[in-house]
């Protein structure tokens, strides 16, 4: 299984790297990323550089998965293309549940229907649906709760 710890300050760019590409591998599922490759890699490397609430996979290629944590909610998961469906997904979740015991939120694009799939195996349930007006792409999403009581 691959190491899963929190991120390093110099982590930064391949997280930013993984996240720019599994976006791209994703278009159709999900819309493309709002703004430029170098506005996501300023944003995702001052999030990791914080350092608080990023956790990483590596395996013998680097960094395989990431999430971004805030109080209550998962704001990213991703994996990396070649890794998906090995179960780095499941392990982060288990971690974010660990490190927010008391439950957690989280948003996906209403078209990003193996994300749904995913998510609601892991016990999240669906508490809201938009038009995607409050989000940056302007699409349709969906809001996801767990909560440590829910079966």
């Amino acid at each position: 299984m691959d190491l899963l710890e929190r991120a390093q300050p110099a982590d930064a760019g391949e997280v930013a790297s993984l996240y720019l590409e599994a976006r791209k591998q994703a278009l159709g599922a999900i819309p493309p990323v709002f703004g430029s490759d170098e506005r996501v890699l300023t944003w995702l490397s001052a999030r990791v550089r914080n350092g608080e609430g990023c956790w990483v996979t590596r395996d013998q290629k680097g960094v395989s998965a990431f999430m971004l944590l805030e109080p209550g909610w998962l704001d990213q998961l991703y994996v990396r293309v070649d890794r998906i469906g090995q179960g780095l997904g499941s392990e982060l979740v288990k971690k974010a549940k660990e490190v927010l015991p008391d439950g957690m939120r989280l948003w996906t694009f209403q078209s990003n229907l193996s994300a749904h799939r995913f998510y609601e195996r892991q016990g999240f349930v669906v508490v809201e649906k938009t038009d995607g007006s409050r989000n940056e792409e302007k699409v349709p999403d969906v809001c996801y709760e767990w909560k440590p009581d829910a079966k």
